[in-house]
């Protein structure tokens, strides 16, 4: 039931008023004053206020601009019996939304009261919208800048956690080694409402079994050799924050409990106190293993797996978005580059190729690694395939060219023919890695669709989609 207040110093219109739009369904307030009606809108809530203009003391005006001031954002319908067309400017500049004199309809006063609720209405779903719009639009450029690529699997990835990243629920992150589960956790933090307050990282693996569990959850003074001072761990540090846990299936059997019961009961005790001390803190955990087989296997408890598993997240390799990786490759060398204060090389055709193809086991941190390396080792202005790794380089196309090389007479080759072969070959790869897509295709051959498409009709380079 929609709430309307009434301000006018009038007994008989306040009555009047008041049964009336009761037999409409509306819950009516009363105020004889235009300082007990603003106490009433500052207070409390309403769907629209009817104020009398002119009232002892503070008046409608009055009530008017005090509401502008005090930014309460309720709609407001004027009534009085001294109409002039100043004062009905003034109250309409003033926010009122309708201005109506004594003596009035009560059915065209409903009517009116009407009109202004449903502007009101759509008004605040489209204020709602544009807000909305603003927090997807914000979230995807922020998450654009972190998370690199456009393929379909990067894409769903970012939108899943839009999903998710406002909720408190656990996240169990899985995937291969090196897929950036880390970034993908921060991400879910920062755009969280946690975000003003700490992420925490852990890596499970990366810490001796014999002090994880103080790592975890800290220590009191002379709870074991070595412990000279009270020392808080990763939970009360991330405490209204996330707590990241990475490498969660390396955790021990005995520290499966203890994490097993702050996730059920958000509270537990340091190593060597008795004190219970409560947390609140949201868990993102991480893994390369097969949680699901170690569960089977006795080595993980299940019931924190389903503890852990609430929202589960797959990460994709980076074989799987070859697509993606000119586009890393260009944001490692430019953000690299400028760390490290030196001019960003090109990268080659040729070389770009060559990291397209490449399965990367290490996926996007070896990719990352590598960029690293041709900053640190190129001294040239260009990065050819002879500056890669050799587990990079195609051996066919080296073979080719050694090939056409060792075939060179004294009376020499064309040299367009077989550069043109190649160009072909490239073509050829190209077109079966985005499996003949041609969008996709030109993309890793750093053309554009058009340019492809010209030179596979030059060359007679017929290549269909395959299923």
């Amino acid at each position: 039931m929609q709430r309307i207040l009434v301000i006018d110093d009038e007994e008989s219109i306040r009555d009047l008023l008041k049964d009336f739009l009761e037999a409409k369904g509306f819950q009516i307030v009363l105020a004889s004053d235009g300082e007990s009606g603003l106490k009433l809108l500052t207070e409390d809530s309403f769907a629209l206020f009817l104020l009398d203009l002119m009232m002892p003391g503070m008046s409608g005006l009055d009530v008017l601009r005090e509401r502008a001031a005090r930014k309460i954002d309720v709609p407001s319908i004027v009534i009085t019996a001294h109409a002039t067309v100043q004062t009905a400017v003034e109250a309409v500049k003033l926010g009122a939304f309708e201005y109506i004199t004594k003596p009035f309809n009560l059915e065209e006063l409903y009517m009116v009261i009407k009109k202004t609720l449903d502007v009101s209405n759509l008004q605040e779903e489209n204020t709602s919208l544009k807000k909305e719009l603003e927090k997807k639009s914000s979230f995807n450029k922020r998450a654009l800048d972190q998370i690199i690529g456009k393929s379909d699997p990067i894409q769903g990835v970012i939108q899943f956690i839009e999903k998710i990243a406002d909720t408190d629920s656990t996240v169990l992150i899985t995937g291969e080694s090196g897929t950036g589960k880390e970034l993908v956790a921060k991400n879910i933090h920062s755009h969280s409402s946690r975000a003003k307050k700490p992420f925490v990282p852990l890596n499970c693996a990366a810490i001796p079994k014999e002090i994880l569990e103080s790592e975890l959850f800290g220590h009191e003074k002379g709870a074991f050799t070595g412990a000279i001072s009270t020392r808080i761990g990763r939970f009360e540090l991330a405490n209204y924050g996330t707590l990241f846990l990475d490498e969660i299936g390396e955790l021990a059997p005995a520290l499966q409990v203890k994490l097993l019961r702050v996730l059920q009961e958000r509270e537990f005790e340091r190593v060597g106190g008795i004190k219970t001390l409560s947390v609140d803190v949201r868990i993102i955990a991480a893994t390369n293993r097969n949680l699901e087989k170690a569960v089977e296997e006795g080595t993980f408890r299940e019931d924190l797996y389903y503890r852990l598993n609430v929202i589960p997240l797959r990460l994709p390799p980076l074989r799987n978005m070859r697509e993606d990786i000119p586009l890393m490759v260009d944001y490692f060398i430019t953000h690299m580059s400028r760390r490290k204060g030196k001019a960003a090389p090109t990268i080659s055709d040729e070389a770009m190729q060559c990291l397209s193809r490449y399965k990367w086991p290490g996926n996007v941190r070896e990719l990352e690694n590598l960029v690293e390396r041709m900053l640190i080792l190129k001294e040239g202005e260009v990065v050819s395939p002879a500056d890669l790794p050799e587990r990079l380089v195609d051996k066919r196309q080296v073979q080719r060219v050694a090939n056409a090389v060792q075939a060179l007479s004294r009376d020499g080759i064309d040299l367009n023919m077989m550069l043109d072969e190649i160009e072909n070959n490239m073509i050829v790869q190209a077109l079966e890695l985005s499996k003949g897509i041609k969008s996709k295709a030109a993309s890793l051959l750093g053309l554009n669709r058009t340019t492809l498409i010209e030179k596979m009709k030059k060359k007679a380079i017929n290549f269909s989609i395959q299923n």
